[in-house]
């Protein structure tokens, strides 16, 4: 998924080799418009809105993988012969989905994201007091220790959940949009083989937010003035500074996005990288031209959407 300044474009691979796209107008509430103004509430609102269009782009690729997975060998889906003019005017028609069903996706999109930020919030906090209670006299010694525990429960699930075909099939696309935005970036023309050889791993994405979020919370848990007695003290200081946290770690992922070319600094973005070891795989070529194909898509209806229409 590609997302411009218009429109967002999610291209699939059908089994027949046709790449389709699901496109959506990018269109921000009034009065979410100023929020993402707005420093470190910009962050939150933000994180939130992608939870929620990330959702939809992501169930439509499921859904195109479902239906080629229960077709009949050598059958062709008459979803797949949508023209582009289709996908624009109607998107509903092409995915198949209501616009209750894309308002459901959406919501569950962020409450999925928020109850994962919740386990990983509390649980922590949880099983370093059981484990480690009476270790330090300080509430930093603990505070790092929650983070490494957070950060090797992180670690884990992704590394687990990169074992299954199609989280690695997901992560290789993952790959391959990097290499795309890198490959454009860089001024390339984007063809597999120039795309290609652009590392997968790329400064703004939303992995390196993940690691930023443990980091930032370990320094703001530290503060003098957010000490606790007891564990359940602990977990309730920790999901109610959870909002702060994330304001706060947008910011940081802005600040090593926007210092990655001073060599003294570019250091700041490096634990980003490194997570993204594992939520990236290295694309195939059919990979990285579906990648092309919904960047070129997404670049193609930015250009029409700013041309001026006259009556």
């Amino acid at each position: 998924m590609f997302a411009g300044k218009h429109v967002n474009v999610t291209a699939v691979r059908r089994k027949n080799d046709e790449i389709i796209f699901y496109e959506v107008p990018r269109t921000t509430q009034k009065w979410l418009a100023p929020l993402k103004k707005i420093p470190f509430i910009r962050g939150i609102v933000g994180i939130l809105d992608s939870s929620a269009k990330g959702s939809q782009h992501l169930n439509f690729s499921m859904e195109k993988y479902a239906e080629d997975e229960t077709e009949e060998e050598g059958a062709s889906s008459p979803k797949a012969e949508a023209s582009y003019q289709e996908a624009a005017d109607a998107p509903e028609k092409k995915t198949g989905l209501s616009a209750g069903m894309i308002v459901s996706v959406a919501v569950a999109g962020v409450l999925s994201f928020l109850a994962g930020k919740l386990i990983f919030t509390g649980v922590p906090a949880i099983l370093e007091g059981l484990l480690f209670e009476g270790l330090f006299e300080s509430t930093i010694g603990h505070n790092l220790l929650e983070g490494l525990i957070k950060i090797l429960m992180l670690l884990i699930y992704l590394y687990a959940i990169s074992m299954t075909p199609l989280i690695k099939r997901l992560f290789q696309y993952h790959g391959a949009e990097h290499k795309v935005i890198s490959a454009y970036e860089a001024g390339e023309e984007l063809t597999v083989k120039n795309v290609q050889k652009y590392s997968r791993l790329h400064y703004r994405c939303g992995s390196s937010f993940i690691v930023f979020t443990v980091i930032v919370g370990v320094v703001i848990y530290s503060l003098p003035v957010f000490e606790w007695d007891t564990i359940w003290e602990r977990v309730v200081i920790r999901i109610a500074l959870l909002p702060v946290v994330l304001g706060v770690s947008y910011e940081v992922l802005r600040l090593t996005n926007a210092v990655r070319d001073i060599p003294l600094l570019r250091f700041l973005g490096y634990p980003g990288l490194w997570l993204q070891l594992l939520t990236t795989k290295e694309p195939k070529d059919d990979q990285v031209a579906v990648s092309i194909a919904s960047f070129n898509r997404m670049r193609e209806l930015d250009r029409q959407m700013s041309e001026p229409k006259f009556n």
